[in-house]
């Protein structure tokens, strides 16, 4: 593999302000600047985010601290192929083409009950949590962190809606029984990176937008229009944001998103936490009005946007069979 590719500049990859929004003032300005960001490269940085850095350290200090511990302890923690929650060992994550990533992660989304109808319809991310049982320390962090990760992706439809001269809550509505996902990612020493295996291996994210903390370590990278690879280095206290696909059928490729890896070059373990705000599933995605052709039909079909995400979970994803004790733990919850 080629060397590590140069910083991204400010004006590549810009960072947001999003104070107007916390203030309650115009968002004309910040929704220009996101508009450009959304068309240029699909990646931004976003400060005065709102999330307590508290909150983002708490968390931090929960993975760091799970994932010291021995694998065979937290094997009892495994994911599942019916709620998608829990420990993930590594080698899960394969994208086409590549050997399979170089990280372990812990996912937990939308806390539902198991009496709840989209749960007992079995669709795709509707469960209850999968929590340690044996490790009480694990779920108050996590928990606080994906709702005040969730309120920020409300903030960041809003201004996405004005960019698109939308009505500032026209995405709002989608997001009553949201399908996003928090995953804890720790990422093994990589002394020599390689073109087949990466931290994560190229690929663009697959729903609306991802909000990403990255430790100081860095190594997330990104790919420019014009094919070059570039560094997104840690800033401290921002979220990486980037688009997912579904923002293509959106806005009939106006916006759309981008090509994205890890790599691990440092030699030392990296750390991340990664949010991906997905709708309801029941979203009625279709090209919105500001972006349809001025003739003929946009790009793409309408489509759900449980279907579209669970054709694309069912691609790169594989959990094997459920952990025999999955069941008696979520009932007992219950």
């Amino acid at each position: 593999m080629q060397s590590a590719p140069r910083p991204a500049t400010r004006e590549e990859v810009p960072i947001l302000d999003l104070g107007p929004v916390l203030r309650g003032e115009s968002l004309t300005g910040l929704a220009s600047e996101m508009r450009r960001a959304c068309e240029t490269i699909g990646f931004f940085y976003v400060t005065n985010h709102g999330v307590p850095q508290e909150a983002v350290d708490d968390l931090f200090g929960v993975a760091r601290r799970y994932f010291s511990i021995p694998e065979e302890q937290r094997m009892p923690h495994k994911i599942d192929d019916r709620f998608r929650r829990g420990f993930i060992p590594q080698g899960i994550y394969k994208h086409p083409g590549y050997q399979p990533d170089l990280k372990e992660g812990y996912t937990f989304s939308l806390d539902l009950p198991l009496n709840d109808p989209d749960v007992q319809a079995g669709r795709l991310l509707h469960g209850p949590n999968r929590w340690p049982q044996d490790l009480p320390w694990f779920r108050p962090p996590a928990e606080r962190y994906f709702h005040e990760t969730l309120e920020l992706g409300n903030r960041l439809l809003r201004v996405l809606a004005l960019s698109l001269d939308l009505d500032e809550g026209f995405f709002l509505p989608y997001m009553n029984k949201p399908m996003a996902q928090t995953m804890l990612f720790h990422y093994s020493q990589q002394a020599i990176p390689s073109d087949q295996q990466f931290g994560v291996a190229p690929h663009t994210d697959y729903g609306m937008i991802t909000l990403l903390t990255q430790d100081p370590i860095g190594g997330l990278e990104l790919q420019k229009r014009d094919g070059e690879w570039i560094g997104a280095p840690w800033i401290d206290n921002t979220f990486v944001v980037n688009l997912g696909d579904l923002i293509k059928v959106w806005t009939n490729d106006v916006y759309v998103s981008n090509q994205h890896r890890v790599v691990n070059r440092t030699g030392k373990e990296r750390y991340s936490i990664p949010t991906f705000i997905n709708m309801d599933f029941d979203t009625p995605v279709a090209c919105v009005p500001s972006c349809r052709p001025a003739v003929g039909e946009p790009k793409y079909p309408p489509i759900m946007s449980g279907d579209y995400l669970l054709s694309r979970h069912k691609a790169v994803q594989s959990y094997g069979k459920p952990v025999d004790t999955t069941l008696q733990q979520q009932k007992a919850k219950a």
